[in-house]
């Protein structure tokens, strides 16, 4: 299929999420329970069930929430190959949901238009999903795949591109962009602190620069994996 579709026809995304509530005393005593008996497997001797709480309720669509979508298209011009990324950042996850769907649904019916992302067949477009169910929204055809068939799916994923058939291990975005000798910007702030960057410091602009430099990092590790020269850093443009 990536032969078929067009680069300009692939939205490339990545997603930050956070807990719903910061710290696992907030939670009600019914969120409480559900959530010791989802985690069970992991609470152990040396975890407690807030340690559990502090470092999986953000990745988990039932306990946590979405602050920011960040996408990516390609562009061909008369010059050459740009870049452009957009974010989706609120506090109010319905009204970034609502926004992002809103694209969703503009490109939906165009045809072999796919999504792509790092490990997104896992994360990012089933916590995407759950949250816009939860809001009682309805799933842009893009993300609506029940009942299709594996090949009319149209969801591409760096990460089981580069297993080959191989389900043994994660592999992280920063790890292949490495091997591939693919530059990336150095960070502030990694996946483990945008909890507390979003709590403590109340910097929702920062978590949205690092998400936009993980959808820039998947666009050029996705073009290498096809053998395609990557973006010029001058032709990369936030809209």
């Amino acid at each position: 299929m990536r032969e078929k579709i067009q680069l300009e026809k692939i939205l490339f995304l990545d997603i930050e999420t956070v807990p719903q509530y910061y710290h696992y005393d907030e939670l009600s005593e019914e969120g409480k329970k559900l959530f010791e008996a989802k985690s069970r497997s992991k609470i152990k001797d040396d975890k407690t069930v807030m340690d559990v709480y502090n470092d999986t309720a953000g990745i988990l669509a039932e306990f946590g929430k979405i602050v920011c979508i960040s996408v990516g298209f390609i562009n061909e011009t008369t010059t050459g190959r740009q870049m452009r990324i957009k974010s989706f950042y609120h506090d109010d996850e319905e009204t970034l949901l609502k926004q992002f769907k809103r694209l969703l649904d503009e490109h939906g019916h165009t045809k072999y238009f796919a999504l792509c992302g790092h490990n997104a067949k896992e994360f990012d477009f089933p916590y995407i999903c759950r949250r816009m169910l939860i809001h009682g929204m309805q799933l842009p055809s893009l993300l609506d795949i029940a009942g299709k068939k594996p090949w009319e799916i149209s969801h591409f994923d760096t990460m089981e591109l580069w297993k080959f058939g191989d389900y043994k291990a994660y592999t992280s975005l920063a790890l292949l962009c490495h091997v591939f000798q693919i530059p990336t910007p150095k960070d502030d702030i990694s996946g483990a602190d945008v909890a507390r960057v979003y709590y403590e410091d109340s910097a929702l602009e920062r978590i949205k620069i690092y998400c936009e430099k993980d959808v820039v990092a998947l666009i050029q590790l996705f073009l290498r994996m096809k053998g395609e020269p990557l973006v010029e850093e001058g032709e990369i443009y936030h809209v």
